[in-house]
């Protein structure tokens, strides 16, 4: 369908430091093909709008350790974009299933404002499941999260590796597309999230330069992060 992905992949997760981050950087640049977006090792922004339940479902099930869960987000690269991809991501140990949707920057900010009618004008059936869920389950925006992000890719396996940096969120604003978003940090100075999302298995010399991390993997959540941090510490890291 045109404006609309599906894909089925395994992901990975782990928190590394800066100082392996760009080690890695060193390393992946030299052997994998780099994102068409990244401007060095500076990467490009990647800001999402969560939506979840007036009682938090999506949250508690994933703090909660649930093997399914899912997240709906609306995700956009640049405040000026003039559209966004609204996603549920739905995971169920490391097999993950992510379906986008491109939607124009108008019905982004009716979504926004809760109007979920608009949904009902694209003619596939994933935006259809999106409006029941969102409507039946009491979907309201939550807060918007935004980071750095440097990406890998690998073609021959749809593998993508991202370094994701300087994590920073609002709960009291959801101006998706604001130039002068006021944010603040809920990932310690010194933490890069690292992503491997492949499918079915990874190819042994990627594998292999992964193996330079030395780190257990870990099922850190950006949005469950955002919103952890800031009732805990009143919207500030410490």
């Amino acid at each position: 369908m045109k404006g609309m992905l599906d894909v089925f992949r395994k992901e990975k997760k782990y928190i590394i430091s800066q100082t392996a981050s760009s080690k890695l950087y060193q390393l992946f640049s030299q052997v994998l093909h780099e994102d068409a977006n990244n401007s060095s090792n500076k990467g490009y922004m990647v800001r999402s709008l969560y939506f979840d339940t007036i009682d938090d479902t999506d949250y508690t099930e994933k703090e909660d350790g649930y093997e399914y869960r899912k997240k709906i987000r609306l995700r956009i690269y640049s405040p000026s974009a003039n559209s966004a991809k609204l996603e549920m991501k739905e995971k169920s140990g490391d097999n993950q299933r992510k379906r986008s949707l491109a939607v124009s920057k108008e019905h982004a900010l009716e979504l926004i404002s809760g109007k979920y009618e608009c949904l009902l004008s694209y003619e596939n059936s994933f935006a259809q499941e999106l409006y029941f869920i969102m409507m039946q389950q009491l979907y309201i925006p939550k807060c918007v999260v935004e980071y750095r992000r440097v990406a890998f890719i690998v073609p021959e396996n749809d593998i993508r590796i991202t370094l994701d940096a300087r994590i920073e969120a609002t709960e009291s604003n959801f101006d998706l597309f604001s130039a002068n978003l006021n944010l603040y940090p809920v990932s310690h100075f010194d933490d890069v999230t690292l992503e491997v999302k492949y499918n079915r298995f990874l190819l042994s010399y990627v594998r292999d330069l992964l193996s330079e991390c030395n780190k257990m993997s870990t099922s850190n959540s950006k949005y469950c992060l955002a919103r952890s941090v800031s009732q805990f510490n009143g919207g500030l890291f410490i």
